[in-house]
Formats: structure tokens, sequence, C-alpha cells
């Protein structure tokens, strides 16, 4: 089953949602909500597998309920909205589910049919998740650092800040981001994941290691020419002599 969470400031267009996926046998509707910080409580306490979210409504829009809720749990979404001629360009752009209003048979036949497929097959929440973090930073900052990354925490993603994140290292094809006393895997190499770093923030100090400066505490310098980096928490890691002058910057 397919647990889903309906969030609309609509009565009726919550009323059709509901009366048209009571058809569908693997969709258990599990809670609705009716504004966005409503939403954001109810994602967190119901970690639901899939929410149709509304983007027009009061309070906060159905952007920042990802950007909140996601800090504890990111679902798979399809968001639902009024034509809008740019927020349409957006979710075009970054590959996201969409449906609009008013919601017909056909089209929401045809989104349920992507994200079974999608789930089957394990790919929307990690590929959408992606996706949604684009939008967001898009919106918040146009081009510039990567501030947010979906990771997998138990049997669910979440919402990763770049701020929260204390050190990184190079694993094969991945990378390790260790945080909050934990480490997350994301797809990708080292060197590709520094480029879209805040180069304020985060500097290489070895050829598999990445620290947040912010979180170092001491560097020591060893008989060999290279260094121990303490950080705040305790953690020591090594420094490359190359990379020396670009930490103390």
């Amino acid at each position: 089953m397919i647990r889903t969470l309906l969030v609309d400031d609509e009565p009726l267009a919550l009323e059709g949602l509901r009366t048209r996926l009571a058809l569908e046998r693997d969709i258990e509707i599990v809670g609705e909500a009716h504004d966005g910080l409503a939403a954001v409580e109810a994602i967190g306490r119901l970690l639901p597998d899939l929410v149709f979210l509304d983007i027009q409504m009061p309070g906060i829009d159905g952007l920042e309920v990802v950007a909140r809720a996601g800090r504890v749990h990111l679902p798979a979404i399809v968001f639902v909205t009024a034509f809008d001629r740019y927020a349409l360009e957006a979710f075009d752009l970054h590959a996201l589910h969409y449906l609009l209003k008013p919601v017909s048979k056909e089209r929401l036949e045809r989104a349920l049919a992507r994200v079974r497929r999608e789930l089957a097959r394990g790919e929307l929440v990690e590929q959408g998740s992606a996706n949604v973090m684009k939008l967001l930073d898009d919106r918040e900052k146009g081009t510039g650092p990567v501030r947010r990354w979906a990771v997998k925490h138990g049997d669910r993603w979440v919402l990763l800040r770049a701020d929260e994140v204390d050190w990184i290292e190079a694993a094969a094809n991945y990378v390790r981001l260790h945080a909050k006393g934990g480490a997350y895997l994301i797809r990708g190499t080292l060197s590709s994941l520094e480029r879209s770093l805040d180069p304020a923030r985060f500097v290489r100090i070895h050829r598999s290691t990445i620290v947040n400066v912010d979180r170092v505490k001491e560097i020591k310098p060893e008989w060999h020419g290279d260094f121990e980096v303490l950080l705040q928490g305790g953690k020591v890691l090594r420094m490359s002599r190359n990379f020396r002058a670009a930490l103390l910057r």
C-alpha cells in the first residue's frame, strides 16, 4: 500500500482527490491537512510515502512545506496547482510531478502510474528529492552554492542542510557527509561536490577530505610535515601540507 497524505486548503479539491483515490486499491489515505503548517506537522507525524501537495496555501506555500518537513521525512511529492505559467515552467524545468486544478481522472491516473512505476524502481524519492532540492535552491538563491541535500536516513529520506555538515569524505563513487552524529551517502565524486559548495565555509584539507571550517577547533603540526585537524566534536582529521594555506586563509 502507498500511504498517502492529501494537502489542500480547498475542501472541494480535497473531496475530489479523496473520492478518486478511494477507487485505487493500492492507495491508503492516512491523513489530510488544510494549510502549510498543518502539512509540515502531518508529514513528520505520519511519514507518508506520497503527498499530493497544493502549492498556493495560506501561511506557507507547498515548496516551503517541503523545505521544512523534509528535515524529518521527505516523501514522494505530486504538486497540485491552479494554472500558473511560471510555476509550471519551474516544475517542467526541474522534472517534478504536478497536477493542474481541476484535477481530471485521466491526469490523476497518469500521475499515479508514474508514481507506482518509479516507487517500484526505487527512483522516485531519490531523483525526485534531488529535483525538489534544486528547485528550492533556485528559488532561494538563484545560482550559488548548494544549500541542502536529500539523504537516506534509516527507511526514509530527509533534508540535510549544508551548515549541518561537519566534514565530508570520498567513498568510491559516493561521498559521505558527516553530520549530526551520523554519516550519509550521496552519489558523486568529492571533486564535483567541492565545486558546488560555499568556498567560504568548506575547504579541502586532503585529496579525500573536505571540512566545514566552522567546526575546526585546532590545527596541530606533525613531525613529518602534515597536520592534525581537531573538530569541535573531538574528531581528528588528517590535513596534507599542500592544503594548509587554503584552510588557514
